[in-house]
């Protein structure tokens, strides 16, 4: 199993949710966040500048099983570039075990309802 995290423009969610949604990523966290990226400039709108060193993103995590971990970021990437500086990043991360609370599920079955799966 892995952790998929990704850190999006939040312009890009609902792009990137419905990628997800159709390669078959059903389930998935997300929080917004502000972070402070590379890019260091003020934009000037109506004369009055804004300083644009921290950016407001979205961090989605996902955690899939070792064979979804390719298409969930292929659904990730195709769907949040832009081909602009400050699209994102992907971070993936080995998860050891799960627990389903309600059945006592452990492993890849914890993570999926029974018959649902592909």
């Amino acid at each position: 199993m892995k952790k998929i995290e990704a850190i999006i423009r939040k312009i890009k969610f609902e792009e990137v949710k419905d990628a997800l949604h159709d390669a078959g990523i059903e389930f998935f966290s997300f929080w917004d966040v502000r972070g402070v990226g590379q890019t260091r400039e003020g934009r000037l709108y109506r004369g009055v500048v804004y300083d644009t060193s921290t950016i407001e993103r979205t961090i989605l995590s996902i955690i899939v099983r070792d064979k979804n971990v390719q298409k969930t970021i292929d659904a990730i990437m195709g769907s949040a570039r832009t081909g602009d500086i400050g699209d994102g990043k992907i971070f993936v991360s080995n998860i050891e075990q799960s627990y389903r609370i309600r059945t006592g599920e452990i492993g890849d079955e914890s993570l999926y309802i029974k018959g649902l799966e592909e």
